[in-house]
């Protein structure tokens, strides 16, 4: 990256998305991002393009920010698009050039991106640098700007003052930089979200045993999270994790840690755990309808994974709709933004306008993904609406007394 506003592209092989980006049009649902890229796109700051060539040779510093999504077959993650995206880096660059990863990717991913710009170029002057994110969808632009730490894997000093000089602007904030070996900066990615996702399951099955013995989960979530060695966040019980990151990631580490003869017993449990769980909520939901749902109509409200983006991938409500269709239930769903994503993987789901047009005439309502707008629902109008009052919370959204002084058969 320099001062010239030219260098400060985005480059993508997709001309759609290209041309899609220069109109303005973002392909992605994020809080606040469209706003942000038509502010710098207009003072100059940020350019689109296909062509690589031109941004990578004026770059003192290029990010690879591709894809990793789990292999087909063996779950490992699929390197292929780093690694063609390196051999291209490497047929442009001119003199010093940092190569950052931003992708997730396994242990020793930044050895062979450095093997095959060497490869390539035996002549370059270059530095290959882990640098992984640690944005959380929905909430991505603010978590950029006050990072809980910057994690820089490298031990070139030039890298590190680059990556330094990359970060500055956030030094205001406070953030804390933290300069590692590259190989450790890889795997502290995946152990940063393989420890998230075994504290997401380990609350849930808290949640099923709370429910056998009368417990409230909600409560003993607050009780174990004021002590500060746990803290309270990802103590919320649910569906199950999904998204882009923590299913293909988990998977990943457990695979790298098969392969080193360093088994990961925990992280095997949490992705299996959680695989069982997601279809466990369709069961719930027939249960709630009296154990069967056969020539029913069920109400679902959220299909994203997570409120504040369109992110469907490995979202439970896949698996709790595809539960409740080989049950013989019809679904209509609901959700503010993931609708369009959703019609591309879901066969036989009937999409309503609003919360309300969902509900109508439908024998169960189910709540899956927390949107805000699915925490302050007119709860006479929705009794009105439902054929029957019957509301199964996946997401512990209200509260179960209130609930039951409106006339609803409520499960949570």
């Amino acid at each position: 990256m320099t001062d010239d506003p030219a260098n400060r592209s985005c480059v993508d092989k997709d001309p759609a998305k290209i041309e899609a980006l220069n109109r303005g049009e973002i392909p992605i649902f994020e809080p606040g991002l469209a706003e942000l890229v038509a502010k710098n796109v207009r003072e100059g700051r940020l350019t689109f393009t296909t062509e690589l060539a031109g941004p990578v040779k004026a770059a003192e510093a290029v990010f690879i920010a591709v894809g990793t999504p789990s292999r087909r077959g063996d779950g490992h993650a699929d390197l292929s698009y780093v690694y063609q995206a390196a051999r291209e880096i490497a047929g442009a660059m001119d003199g010093y050039t940092v190569v950052v990863t931003k992708s997730t990717v396994p242990v020793g991913t930044g050895d062979e991106v450095e093997r095959i710009i060497r490869e390539a170029r035996p002549d370059a002057d270059f530095a290959v640098v882990s640098n992984p994110e640690f944005l959380r969808e929905g909430a991505a632009i603010a978590d950029f700007k006050r990072p809980d730490r910057i994690v820089i894997g490298t031990e070139d000093e030039r890298a590190k003052a680059a990556m330094n000089d990359v970060y500055r602007p956030l030094y205001l904030n406070q953030s804390p930089l933290l300069a590692m070996s590259r190989r450790t900066a890889e795997l502290t990615k995946y152990a940063a979200n393989a420890f998230l996702a075994t504290k997401i399951t380990f609350i849930n099955e808290i949640a099923d045993l709370c429910e056998q013995v009368g417990a409230n989960v909600q409560d003993v979530a607050r009780g174990i999270g004021l002590d500060n060695r746990i803290g309270s966040k990802f103590l919320h019980a649910g569906p199950g994790y999904g998204g882009s990151c923590f299913p293909k990631d988990t998977l990943a580490l457990i695979k790298t840690a098969q392969d080193h003869a360093a088994p990961m017993r925990l992280v095997e449990t949490v992705a299996a755990v959680n695989g069982q769980r997601k279809r466990a909520m369709g069961r719930k939901v027939i249960t709630a309808c009296g154990g069967s749902v056969r020539g029913k109509t069920i109400a679902v409200l959220g299909l994203t994974f997570k409120p504040n983006t369109d992110d469907m991938r490995e979202a439970p409500s896949i698996d709790v709709i595809a539960a409740l269709q080989d049950a013989g239930a019809r679904v209509r769903a609901y959700d503010p933004e993931g609708m369009a994503a959703a019609s591309h993987m879901l066969t036989d789901v009937d999409y309503a306008k609003d919360a309300y047009d969902c509900a109508r005439d439908a024998d169960a309502l189910v709540i899956v993904t927390e949107w805000d707008m699915f925490r302050a629902l007119d709860l006479r109008r929705l009794k009105a609406a439902l054929a029957a009052p019957v509301v199964v919370d996946l997401r512990n959204v209200y509260r179960p007394e209130e609930m039951r002084h409106h006339g609803f058969h409520y499960v949570s």
